[in-house]
């Protein structure tokens, strides 16, 4: 079998974690990933709370519903992430979910998207034998702080791999959660929220951390390409399949956020805090 065969053939699961604000858009991220993902894809778990509207999705587009609070020996309530302004333990929480595809997916390799995010070109997640990471150009200093803090080094790339969407593979996965423990002397969901500086309003990130953590460690296993992504504030219903093939010439996905509660919005100003950026060097 010829190396572009076999990456174009490897089967993996997805991974998407959701709540019920995100119902609206799921269905069509559903949908784009079963038409634009060139590897076939054995089960999507949808992760999410008790909820009736989900686990009916789940029946209609042959999904497997998975209840968030049976994934972990925690769950949202014993995160504890928030100020006076902003709440962002339900953010949180989701990451830990997805860093714990590894216990959920039974392919080695499963594909975690974002509940807002919706394919609108072909992507294929390995070419040449190495995996293909989607970057943008800059990220949140803290990210970098704990990364550092978690696994004893620094972050390698000289990209930020925060995208909407990340091919993770279990083996490294669970290699990586092991040194972190070694490092830290906790689980390694303990470890993140005990690393956590929670005077910063984004202070963690699974994908730059995985990202980064695969790029120093395998070297040459890695592709990276820019993400290509268009954010919409927004419903999907107000860009219609039309003008989602027209955008597809310039991009590779789109996202229609609703943020909820994650988003960082002043009770007294009702004005969204903007935290520090950090441009990346390209």
């Amino acid at each position: 079998m010829t190396t572009a065969l076999r990456d174009t053939q490897t089967h993996i699961d997805v991974l998407i974690p959701a709540i019920e604000k995100d119902l609206v858009t799921l269905p069509f991220v559903i949908d784009g990933l079963r038409k634009y993902v060139n590897h076939p894809i054995g089960t999507i778990y949808i992760v999410s709370p008790s909820s009736t509207a989900i686990r009916q999705l789940c029946r209609k587009k042959n999904c497997t519903f998975v209840n968030e609070n049976t994934v972990l020996p925690i769950t949202k309530k014993d995160i504890h992430y928030r100020s006076k302004t902003w709440d962002r333990s339900g953010w949180l929480f989701q990451q830990l979910l997805k860093l714990s595809g590894d216990k959920i997916c039974r392919n080695r390799h499963f594909l975690v998207t974002d509940a807002d995010t919706v394919l609108i070109r072909p992507h294929t997640f390995f070419q040449n034998g190495k995996t293909v990471f989607y970057y943008r150009k800059w990220s949140h200093p803290e990210y970098f702080r704990i990364h550092t803090r978690l696994l004893g080094q620094k972050a390698a790339s000289p990209k930020s791999f925060v995208n909407h969407y990340m091919l993770y593979d279990s083996v490294k996965l669970a290699r990586m959660k092991r040194k972190i423990e070694s490092k830290c002397g906790l689980s390694w969901h303990a470890a993140i929220l005990a690393k956590l500086n929670r005077k910063k309003q984004f202070g963690f990130s699974e994908f730059e951390t995985y990202g980064n953590f695969v790029y120093t460690n395998y070297p040459g296993t890695v592709l990276l390409k820019p993400t290509l992504n268009k954010e919409f504030k927004k419903s999907i219903h107000a860009v219609p399949a039309s003008l989602r093939q027209q955008l597809s010439g310039s991009y590779r996905s789109l996202s229609f956020h609703k943020r909820g509660g994650y988003s960082l919005r002043s009770k007294a100003t009702k004005q969204t805090v903007r935290p520090p950026i950090l441009p990346l060097q390209l």
